[in-house]
């Protein structure tokens, strides 16, 4: 038996040209359609890199999947002085991987100082990680982090900011061992060692990333359900669908116009001949579609009154925009800009725009602009990939006698226009880095610069709210400032609200225990496959 495992081993982790056992139930293989760039959490800005880290280390706390934040490495902690003191008890029982950086191989116990270290060198100025912004202006240099014994880590921000919690569920902020920093130096984006359910095994950059399961993992003796992962990179999403479809991989994420409707009826329902090889899910996606105005740059023209602004976002069929363009992969924004998805999302307390051609006419009347007359043409700037989207608008805003023309940018150009004020109306996404609805509200926020207040919104009373809520403990109160941010920005139209996104994954039917989240994480620890022999 000792032999036919090695030669499993041999077959499975060997060149670039094996493959994986088709009978095999213990491998999870999804696609990565970009690179992963490095295994350390330091830099794991993107999902291709947040992804493969989630599987490898943990942080002090992590999500469930309604986005609550539930114990990890922390099993409790206490917060107290108006939200500037976190103090967090770590279990005693979680080890790193055994590697060879430890003494005989054997990982050691993970210890509070191994915070410290982890969050020092996350804001180290000479890692210059991306991650660096998490602390930055909420901790002053070392002292803010501090390990008063070994199971007792405390975290002293300068001012009170509740969201800190949300924010060290983030992968930045994974714990790591210092003797793997000392042994490997930067190369330690290619060696990683954590606590998580699967330990590195190998990267074959360009090709594919192999794990193996953490037989000493802590937070069960029944966790991680599945021996390996194998992450392709396939960059053709239809290409991976295919595979898929082949059951030559398990898992892909995302959709793109090109080939939307081979998958997709209408209603946006996996078509019927697809059911019996792959499912699909589709989730709240912490992500608001929208259209921004630069208020700065709208002063002295017809978007500087905000009746104007609303006609543009009452001419929106949203519902129309998405069963055309998206196949109904998508909630049309009936909220504020806080995104359907997070806990705090109440679109019956916070009511958002509906399509209202009459209403919209009036509010143009209202303004000195029946029917569009004396208003100039409006420039929207967005890139390629949203041209049709910004088009549809643009057709809808017609038949309140409202001319556009779009312009289409590169993409790194457009941004660049967004943060440098260069851009009057544009066509944006984002994405929240926690689920806490202060990281959508921080975009209107007037001490801001930009990024995040890219629209240059300045409102006294929703400052005042910001700066009460980011204090606030008490989490009713709180999601009560959040709804009067949101309805300052409903009623005040900064942007133009056009949907919430969803997350869109295809998994073979085999595959059980999947579930998804907000921020669209791949938990791979619960999973396991079907075998052959089940019905």
């Amino acid at each position: 038996m000792r032999y036919v495992f090695v030669i499993f081993l041999f077959v499975f982790f060997a060149c670039s040209q094996e493959k994986t056992p088709d009978l095999s139930s213990k491998v999870f293989r999804y696609n990565q359609p970009n690179q992963i760039t490095s295994l350390d959490p330091a830099f794991c800005k993107t999902q291709n890199n947040i992804w493969a880290v989630n599987h490898i280390f943990n942080g002090l706390v992590q999500l469930d999947d309604s986005l609550s934040i539930q114990p990890c490495i922390a099993k409790s902690w206490e917060i107290s002085e108006q939200g500037k003191v976190y103090v967090f008890h770590l279990r005693n029982d979680v080890f790193f991987h055994d590697d060879e950086c430890f003494p005989n191989g054997k990982g050691r116990r993970l210890v509070a100082s191994d915070v410290v270290h982890s969050f020092s060198r996350l804001t180290d100025p000479t890692i210059n990680s991306p991650g660096s912004w998490l602390f930055s202006g909420h901790v002053i240099g070392q002292e803010g982090f501090a390990a008063i014994d070994d199971t007792t880590f405390q975290l002293r921000l300068t001012e009170g900011f509740i969201p800190i919690l949300g924010m060290l569920t983030m992968q930045y902020c994974a714990i790591i061992p210092h003797e793997a920093i000392e042994k490997y130096g930067k190369n330690f984006r290619a060696h990683p060692v954590g606590t998580g359910p699967y330990r590195f095994k190998r990267w074959e950059e360009d090709q594919a990333l192999f794990l193996q399961k953490n037989d000493h993992y802590f937070e069960s003796n029944e966790l991680p359900k599945l021996d390996y992962i194998k992450t392709t990179f396939i960059p053709d999403k239809q290409i991976a669908v295919l595979e898929l479809l082949a059951g030559k991989i398990d898992f892909t994420a995302g959709i793109e116009s090109s080939f939307i409707n081979e998958l997709l009826t209408h209603k946006g329902e996996l078509r019927a001949d697809k059911k019996s090889k792959i499912n699909y899910i589709k989730t709240p996606y912490l992500n608001h579609e929208y259209l921004g105005i630069n208020m700065s740059l709208a002063k002295g023209t017809a978007l500087e009154h905000k009746k104007v602004r609303q006609a543009l976002n009452y001419a929106i069929d949203r519902k129309a925009m998405l069963s055309t363009l998206r196949n109904n992969v998508g909630d049309p924004a009936s909220g504020g800009f806080v995104p359907k998805g997070l806990p705090s999302f109440n679109d019956s307390i916070v009511r958002g725009y509906t399509y209202d051609l009459d209403k919209a006419k009036m509010l143009l009347v209202e303004a000195g602009y029946p029917q569009g007359k004396g208003l100039t043409e409006i420039t929207l700037q967005t890139n390629n990939e949203y041209l049709d989207l910004c088009t549809f608008v643009a057709k809808q805003w017609e038949s309140i006698g409202i001319k556009t023309s779009i312009e289409v940018k590169e993409t790194a150009v457009l941004r660049e226009g967004m943060r440098n004020s260069t851009i009057g109306m544009f066509r944006a996404s984002w994405i929240a880095d926690y689920p806490d609805a202060e990281s959508f509200l921080t975009m209107f926020y007037s001490k801001n610069p930009a990024p995040p207040n890219y629209t240059r919104f300045k409102n006294a009373s929703f400052d005042a709210l910001y700066e009460k809520a980011i204090k606030e403990d008490d989490i009713d109160r709180r999601y009560t400032m959040y709804h009067d941010m949101d309805k300052i920005l409903v009623e005040e139209a900064p942007v133009i609200f056009l949907f919430y996104d969803q997350s869109s994954v295809f998994l073979n039917n085999k595959v059980k225990g999947y579930s998804n989240n907000g921020i669209n994480l791949l938990n791979v620890k619960r999973l396991h496959k079907k075998n052959h022999e089940e019905s």
